[in-house]
Parts: structure tokens; sequence; C-alpha cells
């Protein structure tokens, strides 16, 4: 299989003169939102979208999940936040064809208690992305683990929220409590966000509760859950390792046909709401 023909189908859809902009949120650590962030983008990327990664985590696991080391970081999201720098000025071309980054920094940590004093600040990011125009498909957030001030402004600045879940028992509470958190965003903030979808990831076929969580999840959001899922797989743990998405450091595995067919998905989820639209 490889990724053309899987994105073919979806490529109709024609992208807005603004980018369309998908906050990738879950407050739970360690559940691949990281590792969907970037291997969704490359999978897009890979069907010739223009792609913009904004890396908005202070651990920065993204930008190195592409490649940039730290000290290439020079302009990143935290000046971009505080008001310091454009976007134009903090993006950089990445080994991905179509894949560009704004790179996160440590400093990003200490942004949170510098604008909380700060004008219009749950506005920032939002009036960031939208000061320019960006030449871009989709912006696609990767967000701390956290519902603080960075996050927020994530959900501020996004159009959709898609969110990873991994297939463990206390999915749903965390879960819960994400949405709670979406819907007073758009009730105060941003009424026109939205759910694009939820992930299941880490799913292993030869766990139980990998299955009865699945399936608790699709009883509560229905066609809200993609159909692809994405499995525990130890070749998307290692692509990081060595500053590569999955896509590139091993096209064939599992994993990576997974973020393929999840990818796909996206774009159809997209063609539908323009033909809607």
């Amino acid at each position: 299989m490889t990724l053309a023909p899987v994105l073919d189908e979806t490529t109709e859809a024609k992208p807005s003169v603004a980018p369309r902009i998908i906050a990738i949120a879950n407050q739970k650590g360690g559940v691949g939102k990281t590792t969907t962030a970037v291997n969704l983008a490359t999978a897009l990327a890979a069907a010739e979208k223009k792609v913009l990664l904004f890396d908005l985590d202070p651990q920065g696991n993204a930008s190195t999940g592409v490649g940039i080391a730290r000290q290439a970081r020079l302009v990143t999201s935290y000046e971009v936040l505080v008001g310091s720098k454009p976007v134009k000025a903090a993006t950089v071309a990445t080994s991905v064809p179509h894949l560009s980054l704004v790179a996160a920094s440590v400093d990003l940590s200490g942004a949170e208690i510098e604008l909380v004093g700060a004008e219009r600040r749950e506005y920032r990011l939002r009036e960031a992305l939208t000061a320019q125009v960006l030449p871009f498909d989709y912006v696609l957030i990767d967000c701390p683990p956290s519902l603080g001030l960075l996050t927020l402004n994530a959900l501020v600045a996004a159009h959709a929220v898609l969110v990873p879940l991994q297939c463990e028992f206390y999915a749903l509470e965390g879960l819960s409590h994400l949405v709670r958190t979406i819907e007073r965003v758009k009730r105060h903030l941003n009424p026109a966000l939205e759910i694009q979808g939820v992930v299941l990831t880490m799913f292993d076929k030869r766990n139980n509760l990998s299955d009865l969580v699945a399936a608790d999840v699709r009883d509560h959001f229905g066609d809200k859950v993609y159909d692809t899922v994405i499995p525990r797989n130890v070749r998307i743990s290692e692509a990081p390792s060595h500053g590569k998405p999955v896509l590139l450091y091993d096209f064939r595995c599992p994993g990576a046909q997974a973020y393929v067919h999840l990818a796909g998905e996206v774009l159809r989820r997209e063609r539908l709401r323009l033909t809607a639209a």
C-alpha cells in the first residue's frame, strides 16, 4: 500500500483562503498527542497539502520529531505568543516537502505567567495566526498536556479540535473533562469551535480492554470517532529518536499506514464540511 492511492480521492476539496486551524489536544499526557500531530501533519503534506505544524508544548517534542534541533530554534512559538515576532518569522522548513514548523522552546513554560495580566491574553495566538495571510491549507497546533492558558489560546485560535484518546480505562473520564472545556470555550470565546474528531491511539488488539474502551467511546461519541485506529507499534516509538515522522522512518509499518488512513479520513471530513457549507 502506498500513500497516494489512499489519499487521491480526498484531494478534490479546495482549500479556503485562510488555513484551516486544528488544535490537537488532550489534557492527559502520554496519549499519542504529539505523535499524532507530527504524523498526521506529515501524511497531509504527502497528500500535497501545505501544512504548518505549530508546536505549542514547552517540551518541544513535535519540533524534535520533525528533525529540528534545539539549537536551530532561534525564533519560536514563544515569541509569536508574546507578540515580539510574527508567525512568518518563526516558520522554518522541514525535511518533509510541504510541511513547515513553528518550533517550541522551554521559554513557553513561562509564557502563561507572563500573560496572566495581559490584555486579551486568550486571543494572542488567534491574532498572530490571522495577522498575516499564511500560505498553508492546514495549521495543526500541538498543545501541551494541560488545560492552561497555552491550550486555551489554541482552542480560541482553532476552527476544530482533534482529540487523541488512549485505549485505557480512564480515557472517557478525561475526554469528558476536555469536552466540557471545549463547550465553555465555544460559549464564551470561540463560537465556531467544533470537535473535528476523536482518534483512538495505542490500540492493542491482543488486549480485550482496548476493544471495550473503543466500543465505549464509539457509544458515547458516535461518528465523531474516526474509523481509523492507531495501533501500538514499536516503529512509532523509535521514529522520534531519529528525528523523523514514522512515515519517513518506516512507511510500511502498521503505525505509518494507520496515519495515512487517518489523514484520508480527515480530508474526507473536510471535503464534506466544504460541500455542506
